[in-house]
């Protein structure tokens, strides 16, 4: 399900958007910065705090993520069911190190390792490519604009 494309983007931009469903039957969505692709079709990032989130997907196993590169302004939708590898399982185990290699000491206050199985992927865009523009021009218009916000 995940392309190249996808892999890369996820890789390079790890802060992923996760809508869940409340109990309520409300949408939220919470910002998780610890996504790591597993494997062509799974996900998943460290449950740090997330307490809101953890209890939607305890209702309702599924969630849905959007990431996005804030300079070339292209996307990535995933969505699919969601399970939790709890500290001590041996799920956690196997695979708490690759976070411990990408984020370090960070990763010692990961509680739970929340992984989605991709069902659907999709790519997206801003509209001015529907007018032409290119990525580079895209990239450097959003440099010159991030470098007005942060001097």
């Amino acid at each position: 399900m995940l392309d190249a494309r996808a892999k890369r983007l996820i890789g390079n931009f790890p802060l992923g958007f996760v809508a869940t469903v409340t109990p309520e039957g409300r949408p939220a969505v919470s910002p998780k910065g610890t996504f790591l692709e597993l494997d062509d079709a799974c996900i998943g990032f460290g449950n740090i705090r997330s307490p809101g989130t953890l209890g939607n997907l305890t209702h309702s196993p599924f969630a849905e993520v959007n990431f996005i590169d804030p300079f070339a302004r292209k996307g990535l939708r995933a969505a699919g069911p969601v399970r939790v590898a709890q500290k001590d399982s041996a799920e956690f185990g196997a695979l708490i190190g690759l976070w411990q290699a990408k984020w370090a000491d960070l990763a010692a206050r990961i509680s739970d390792l929340v992984l989605i199985d991709i069902e659907a992927a999709h790519h997206m865009t801003t509209p001015p490519y529907d007018d032409g523009m290119t990525e580079a021009e895209m990239v450097a218009a959003y440099k010159l604009k991030f470098a007005e916000i942060y001097p």
